[in-house]
């Protein structure tokens, strides 16, 4: 299946971008711990209409937004 017009706008989104409206959290946020400032942390999305996969990342290393499954 293809993925629906607005994860292909979330993938292009930067840090301070919100879920779209149809992504809803896959499990708990998974928390790493640094020293401070350097804890980030990451959560799992999934699009109820086209089944996408992302990952939410609040780490300065990684991408904000990334789709891992379209």
């Amino acid at each position: 299946m293809e993925i629906c017009a607005l994860c292909e706008e979330q993938s292009r989104k930067t840090r301070n971008g919100k879920p779209h409206e149809f992504l809803v959290k896959i499990g708990p946020p998974r928390k790493f711990n640094g020293i401070k400032p350097r804890g980030f942390e990451e959560q799992d999305y999934q699009c109820l209409t086209c089944k996408a996969k992302f990952t939410q990342s609040t780490d300065k290393n990684n991408l904000a937004w990334t789709l891992w499954q379209g």
